[in-house]
């Protein structure tokens, strides 16, 4: 099968199509033929060795220390299920899926086995295959820090910084599902797209400092790194929480209870199949559409590789592994989208 590798950090240049061993499904493992992932930022950061403050010097003995450990990146992908494991009664043959294998990676494939149990849910109906392989490196990370660890609340006021990436975007959609009023930051180029995805408000970070603003928020989701609970904490509400999402060392070591019960809520926990399910519930409701910044072959995977690089992306760059048409017997597919 062909994949993208990577046997040394560096820029996209390192990133190379070659042709490598098929792999099995084992006894409890699906055998997923992908048909879209993604590049993301977790994808930049193993590729690069760029980490947040403090998790340089740990990221090789994470990663690989004479070189990646694992060649070949993907955190996300949508696919059909060629084969399964003697002992796999959770999925069959021919259904339409899309996985999480996050930081185990091995998504920039034509093919990847993976444990039934694992983070794999059936495809949305009403989703194509790139839009299914956008969901879950965003909506995860938004799910864990908003519902899981801030426990958001109807009517609470939620500032999402970086609101048009991967990430930001997800979460401006899922507060809004759970009843807050949002309002999103980003650059100028992109507030139309942020309000389209349910935004109350927007703010052009180059010409407005939502800091300077006298405004308060109960929740701040800062997806970027740009922030600090020392630089924000008078636009925190009392009870407020400053969610960093990508956080440095010092920032998630001191995490925690605040003056006035504010909070800094910092790391993440694992992802389960259970924010894949609740992703897709809302995606077949029509209530979350992950924001695709391109479609790429994966021929142009270098290419994907450095428009993330530029930290400029709105929403997922998609690579195409697969150009096989929709299967029509697969199980998630009855009005599905092309």
């Amino acid at each position: 099968m062909r994949a993208a590798i990577y046997r040394r950090y560096g820029p996209p240049e390192v990133v190379s199509i070659e042709n490598v061993s098929k792999p099995a499904p084992k006894p409890h493992e699906v055998l997923i033929k992908i048909h879209a992932t993604t590049v993301s930022s977790g994808d930049w950061r193993a590729r690069s060795l760029s980490m947040p403050p403090g998790f340089g010097p740990i990221a090789p003995l994470v990663f690989g220390v004479r070189g990646p450990r694992q060649p070949i990146l993907g955190t996300e992908l949508s696919g059909v299920i060629e084969a399964i494991g003697a002992h796999v009664a959770k999925f069959k043959v021919d259904d339409a899926v899309f996985a999480f294998p996050s930081f185990a990676m091995g998504a920039h494939a034509e093919y990847l086995a993976l444990p039934q149990y694992g983070p794999i849910a059936l495809r949305p109906r009403n989703l194509s295959f790139p839009e299914a392989a956008a969901i879950s490196f965003g909506g995860v990370a938004a799910l864990q820090f908003l519902r899981d660890r801030a426990k958001v609340r109807a009517g609470e006021k939620v500032l999402v910084i970086g609101a048009s990436g991967a990430v930001g975007s997800a979460a401006v959609q899922l507060a809004k599902n759970f009843g807050a009023s949002v309002t999103g930051v980003c650059s100028g180029a992109n507030l139309d797209l942020v309000e389209s995805i349910g935004a109350d408000r927007v703010i052009d970070y180059a010409k407005d400092d939502f800091i300077k603003s006298g405004d308060q928020y109960d929740i701040i989701c800062d997806t970027i790194g740009v922030t600090s609970f020392a630089a924000c904490k008078d636009a925190l509400s009392p009870g407020g929480r400053l969610l960093l999402v990508a956080s440095g060392l010092a920032q998630v070591l001191r995490a925690g209870r605040k003056p006035n019960s504010k909070a800094v809520i910092a790391g993440t926990g694992n992802a389960t199949v259970e924010h894949l399910l609740f992703l897709k519930e809302l995606a077949e409701a029509g209530r979350f559409k992950p924001v695709i910044d391109r479609r790429l072959s994966f021929e142009q995977i270098v290419e994907a590789h450095r428009r993330v690089d530029t930290g400029r992306k709105a929403g997922s760059v998609v690579i195409l592994v697969s150009n096989d048409p929709e299967p029509s017997f697969a199980r998630s597919l009855p009005g599905a989208a092309p």
